[in-house]
């Protein structure tokens, strides 16, 4: 009896171990995929904040964001990476503390400088890298990326600093870095802010692709697929899923090599312009010579890229074709991924070496980019102009001014409406311009200034008209600026005598061409009228001399010959003095005499050059 129900007890056991191996899940193992990763890098150099006309005194700073456009708040870049390029100076009391990062909101601060007086020179001399992740862009980003400026200020009441923590933003500027730039790009990035905080901030963009530091496998893979004998067909579903994961994951491979490898033709070919345009060589020809050596095996690579192989392994021909990747995709996966490692550590290594020459020569590529992005500026503000010619009557060649004061009134009725009919003509010509102008899409290689491009049909038009049959003008003989003996009148129209000629040849070096604007008020004005024209002059050319005539302020009510007589005095007076001091400093070539005017401003204006014509 207990042998018998011992072997009940036996069966009893085997027949559940039958039943749970027939329930036991089949697990079709994947082998773990290890993810490659490319991540964005842009390094901003900040040179110097320079105050051309802030309203108020006190400490300020300046807060660097950065952002993908199509990407919420919260998806912010890393700042990775702080440089000083040179330490400030200790013994000022214009600076207090240390820059600083905000984990927050991922934002750089520079350290808090007092601002004391305008043309005020602050130099900072210092480079942030900030790091975007490229998950979802598979290599190379399709969206552009937002840089940000805010202007941040907290007011100081004594000579001593403690309320720059306390500091709130008062002005912002936003550059938008378009896809393509984001490959690869070094350019001059000017920040204005606007025009009740005038300043220039010295900025230098530097933009490369280089290979993430962090490597992860996917969930749905890694964990196998599982499955039973019950499910029926669900097994094949599942294989032919995961070969649809790792097929994905194979072109995403393709993506990041490509992407890279137009990050390190655009950086080579970068680095050899800048070394050309200061005069610094660096020497890559071993670089270049090996970069594009690719071993069949593991092997250890160094810094430059150069595989040290183990065993004599031979290597891997490959015809580098940056305009198609169809040879990418015959490359078998393990190739492409000694590819992806060898193209990240040749860019790791470009990188580096940049970042070196970069700050040995920090100012001469600052002032080599400033000149290139003068030039391409104006290529690319040039559609915002709209040329015309236009003939002017002869009746205005011939006529001055005391024949139209001495017109009739219904003469001088018709002739505003003639002057209206150009101004309807121009605002509609405007208005269609803008609209042109909304329908193109911007999609170069160059930082785009969000204030200017941010919204085109509140652009201002500019309608420039040639005259043809224009007389030229000339200083007059009856011109109050020609009666003042202070003034050589020789050196003003930018000649000098017959004697004088072989000292100025060999002077010619050290000439210096003086160049003056004089601004004039309107009917009950003030000399600062004209405060921000004279800013925004100031940032196109910043070694200018500016007058802002005073001489007939709480003046305007008397007769013009006397108004124009006084702004002649006054621009001469400024004429001399600014002449013997540049004379003291080296030979005087010429100087260069322009007036900005405002409502009767220039009529006062015309009245000093040509006394004759009123």
């Amino acid at each position: 009896m207990l042998r018998r129900l011992r072997w009940l007890i036996g069966l009893s056991k085997r027949s559940r171990q039958a039943k749970t191996l027939d329930a036991k899940p089949y697990i079709a193992k994947v082998k773990p995929v290890l993810m490659v990763d490319t991540v964005q890098e842009i390094a901003i150099y900040i040179h110097r904040f320079h105050n051309l006309d802030l309203f108020q005194q006190g400490w300020y700073q300046v807060k660097i964001t950065m952002r993908w456009e199509d990407g919420d708040n919260v998806t912010r870049g890393i700042p990775s990476r702080v440089v000083q390029y040179e330490a400030p100076d200790s013994g000022s009391n214009d600076s207090y503390g240390v820059w600083r990062i905000v984990d927050n909101d991922n934002s750089f601060l520079t350290q808090p400088f007092r601002i004391k007086y305008a043309r005020q020179d602050i130099r900072l001399c210092m480079m942030i890298s900030f790091t975007l992740p490229l998950e979802r862009y598979e290599g190379s980003a399709t969206s552009a990326a937002i840089l940000k400026f805010e202007l941040m200020y907290a007011p100081c009441m004594d000579n001593t600093p403690g309320k720059h923590l306390d500091a709130s933003p008062v002005a912002v500027h936003e550059f938008r870095i378009p896809p393509k730039a984001l490959t690869g790009l070094h350019s001059y990035c000017p920040v204005h802010f606007d025009t009740l905080h005038a300043v220039l901030v010295d900025v230098s963009v530097h933009i490369s692709v280089l290979k993430s530091a962090a490597y992860k496998r996917p969930a749905n893979l890694s964990s196998g697929v599982s499955t039973s004998k019950n499910v029926g067909g669900s097994t094949a579903q599942s294989f032919k899923k995961a070969l649809g994961l790792l097929a994905s994951a194979d072109k995403k491979l393709v993506s990041f090599v490509k992407a890279l490898l137009g990050a390190r033709e655009i950086l080579l070919e970068e680095m050899q312009r800048l070394s050309k345009a200061v005069g610094q060589p660096i020497d890559l020809s071993d670089f270049v010579s090996n970069m594009n050596n690719v071993p069949l095996s593991n092997s250890t690579v160094d810094g430059s890229g150069q595989g040290k192989e183990q065993n004599s392994l031979e290597k891997l021909n490959i015809t580098f074709d940056l305009g198609s990747d169809e040879w990418l995709h015959e490359l078998p996966k393990d190739h492409l991924s000694r590819l992806f490692h060898l193209l990240g550590t040749q860019l790791h290594y470009l990188w580096t070496t940049f970042l070196g020459f970069h700050r040995d020569n920090h100012t001469k590529i600052l002032e080599y980019l400033r000149d290139i992005w003068t030039k391409d500026r104006r290529a690319e503000w040039s559609i915002w102009m709209v040329y015309s010619k236009v003939e002017m009557p002869h009746h205005f060649i011939n006529s001055g001014m005391t024949d139209i004061l001495n017109q009739s009134a219904h003469k001088r009725a018709s002739t505003v409406l003639k002057l209206n009919e150009p101004a309807q003509v121009a605002a509609t010509r405007a208005e269609l311009h803008r609209r042109s102008i909304a329908q193109m899409r911007i999609n170069n290689r160059s930082i785009q200034d969000m204030h200017i491009l941010g919204d085109p049909m509140r652009v201002p038009i500019v309608i420039i008209e040639r005259v043809l049959n224009a007389p030229r003008r000339t200083l007059s003989d009856n011109s109050y600026l020609r009666h003042v003996d202070l003034l050589d009148s020789n050196l003003l129209n930018g000649h000098n005598d017959e004697a004088d000629k072989t000292k100025a040849t060999n002077s010619q070096q050290n000439a210096r061409e003086l160049k003056i604007v004089v601004f004039v008020h309107g009917f009950q004005g003030h000399h600062l009228d004209l405060r921000l024209v004279r800013n925004q002059w100031l940032l196109i050319d910043p070694k200018i001399e500016f007058l802002m005539s005073e001489a007939n302020e709480d003046k305007t009510h008397g007769d013009f010959r006397e108004m124009g007589q006084r702004l002649a005095q006054e621009v001469v007076s400024f004429l001399k003095r600014k002449k013997d001091r540049y004379s003291r400093q080296g030979h005087l070539k010429g100087i260069k005499l322009s007036f900005v005017g405002h409502s009767i401003g220039n009529v006062i204006i015309r009245t000093a050059i040509a006394g004759n014509i009123l």
